[in-house]
């Protein structure tokens, strides 16, 4: 079955780093976008970061333009995000998504996800 695997998060201050893992199964991972999505408690699911199939282009929300950076390895099956500069407001739980659709402006039409996520706290 399609699955996909987050990991890395934890608690960090404010001014730290912190770098996602996703590992995806079940599916051609090298023939889809992937982005990250996050969910705060208090703010519903935020479109974060995209990238195309081959990994050659990137996209960003205006919130986390210049701290963070997405990168993937397909022949691992695997989606990065390398978080810096953390503010208490990246607080949420972080999910890997796949998408039909890259754009270099903003989020995909679609994107579909699975798993648990990974908890990523920032506070002093």
């Amino acid at each position: 079955e399609v699955q996909v695997v987050e990991s890395g998060g934890g608690l960090v201050q404010p001014g730290g780093s912190l770098r996602l893992s996703c590992t995806a199964s079940g599916f051609t991972f090298s023939n889809y976008a992937m982005n990250w999505v996050r969910h705060a408690p208090g703010k519903g699911l935020e479109w974060v970061s995209g990238i195309n199939r081959g990994g050659g282009s990137t996209s960003y929300a205006d919130s986390v333009k210049g701290r963070f950076t997405i990168s993937r390895d397909n022949a691992k099956n695997t989606l990065y995000l390398q978080m810096n500069s953390l503010k208490p407001e990246d607080t949420a739980v972080y999910y890997c998504a796949k998408s039909d659709t890259y754009s270099d402006y903003g989020p995909p039409v679609q994107y579909e996800y699975w798993g648990s996520g990974t908890q990523v706290t920032v506070s002093s």
